[in-house]
């Protein structure tokens, strides 16, 4: 039985149907009845694009000697990436068969991405797909391979710039960053595990994502997984914007959420990389926080903006210039600090030697100091009186990776979301070279989780010295595993 509300219903929709064929009728218009379907997008159209930027890209492979005492690890190339870059644990798969290099005492490391900057052979890549690399394989579009020559590498940034003997290829045009704007088509292409050449697409999430001191990356929602690292991301004008570096995951997995190296900044490394093999970066030796609201409002700044300096280097380039601890750096070079991450990208892109000019707010009132640009020293290995101290407390096997670990707190894993791990004390001699240094926790080794010390010791009291052991680690949000080779 129709109940009133279904008789309404149809009767409503009769009217709306004859109304319409009455209105049609009548010479309305076609499009002003499909007017909410015109105003649809369609999706954008990459061939063109692929066909264009393509022939750029390149597939970067790295090869290691093997020591006389290690046997190769039993994994593809393309899984080395999982252990080096993404907290991707390595699926258990057979090995694939692939045309092997003549070199017994050479075994595959790694495999990545990169693009042609310029038609005389120079490439850039991330430092990560080439560091501690003893070969580095380029191959083209054309399937020309070349061994290229490591002209320079920052980690700090994660950009490296090797050169193949070529002439007459297909460089890439070069974007400009800053009219990127977030909601906008963007394209990747790299070789995740080994593919080349595969293409995918998203759009930007968001710009100067803070992740770190140097480097304001572009968040794209573009897919990335092992083995794009280095590769190009595209806008729809053809133009490189930046460099696919990174993955934001809790799971270990790829999560929608891709990182890449804005263009202008790995240009302004790269010209030093290409002019002396290495990266200066200024310094003037200050601590600095965040300004609140509360504090600005309270001090007479006005609004939360610029650096709050929370201590001063003795003897430093701020302390010669005057700067006190509880002033605000709101300028520096004329460039205005918005927020505490400005002030060190802007003084480590400056000369060293350089001498500058920097506003501070001291006590309601404005003023300019002059100061000159120091060099940042470079990252120092833990010393060895700390290593000595931190031994005993650790087993045989763990100080021969140059590990010490303690027991995390339950507010720790609390806060960390996770159920066990290890707390680093220290990581010196191998596990310093594999990247690990203090406050990291790690989650497992030798692809075996660990919920505490006595379980981490007795994995790798069973693990075999011989070969490079997996470390899965946490450091702040992101997780990512360390190859540590002990005895290298």
């Amino acid at each position: 039985m129709m109940s009133k509300f279904d008789g309404n219903a149809l009767r409503s929709l009769a009217f709306a149907c004859m109304f319409a064929g009455a209105a049609g009728g009548m010479g309305l218009p076609q499009a002003a009845l499909a007017q909410p379907a015109a105003a649809v997008r369609g999706l954008p159209d990459f061939t063109d694009l692929v066909d264009q930027v393509g022939p750029s890209v390149v597939n970067i492979r790295t090869v290691e000697k093997a020591s006389s005492r290690a046997s190769a690890n039993g994994m593809d190339e393309e899984m080395m990436e999982f252990f080096r870059r993404f907290g991707v644990p390595i699926p258990n798969v057979p090995r694939q068969q692939r045309p092997q290099r003549p070199q017994d005492d050479e075994q595959p490391r790694g495999v990545g991405s990169g693009f042609i900057l310029t038609a005389d052979g120079f490439v850039m890549t991330n430092a990560h797909v080439v560091d501690g690399a003893d070969e580095v394989i380029v191959t083209l579009t054309d399937k020309r391979e070349f061994k290229a020559k490591i002209i320079g590498a920052d980690k700090r940034t994660d950009v490296a710039v090797v050169k193949i003997e070529a002439t007459g290829l297909p460089a890439v045009k070069v974007g400009d960053v800053g009219r990127l704007r977030v909601g906008e088509w963007v394209m990747a292409i790299g070789s995740p595990f080994g593919l080349e050449n595969t293409v995918t697409a998203g759009i930007v999430s968001a710009k100067q994502r803070d992740t770190g001191d140097y480097l304001p990356f572009i968040q794209t929602d573009v897919a990335i997984n092992p083995g794009n690292s280095g590769g190009p991301l595209i806008n729809m004008r053809g133009e490189v914007v930046g460099i696919n570096s990174q993955i934001y995951s809790r799971s270990g997995g790829f999560m929608g959420i891709s990182f890449a190296i804005p263009m202008d900044e790995a240009i302004r490394v790269s010209e030093q990389l290409r002019a002396s093999g290495r990266v200066t970066r200024g310094r003037i030796g200050v601590q600095i926080g965040q300004v609140t609201k509360d504090v600005a409002e309270s001090i007479g700044l006005g609004k939360a903006q610029g650096a709050l300096v929370t201590g001063v280097e003795a003897g430093s380039p701020a302390d010669k210039a005057g700067v006190e601890a509880g002033d605000i750096i709101t300028r520096f070079d004329g460039k205005s600090i918005e927020k505490v991450a400005d002030l060190p990208r802007l003084v480590g892109n400056t000369k060293p030697g350089t001498k500058s000019t920097m506003t501070v707010f001291r006590r309601g009132a404005s003023r300019d100091l002059g100061i000159t640009i120091a060099e940042i020293e470079p990252d120092k290995p833990a010393a060895k009186t700390a290593e000595r101290e931190e031994k005993p407390k650790a087993s045989a096997a763990a100080q021969q990776m140059g590990l010490a670990v303690t027991e995390l707190s339950d507010a720790q894993k609390k806060e960390l979301k996770i159920k066990g791990g290890v707390l680093v004390a220290t990581a010196t001699e191998a596990a310093a070279r594999a990247g690990l240094r203090e406050g990291d926790v790690i989650l497992a080794i030798a692809n075996t989780e660990v919920s505490g010390v006595k379980e981490f010791e007795a994995v790798l009291a069973k693990a075999d010295k011989n070969k490079p052991i997996n470390v899965l680690y946490r450091r702040g949000e992101w997780a990512q595993y360390a190859l540590i080779r002990p005895g290298r």
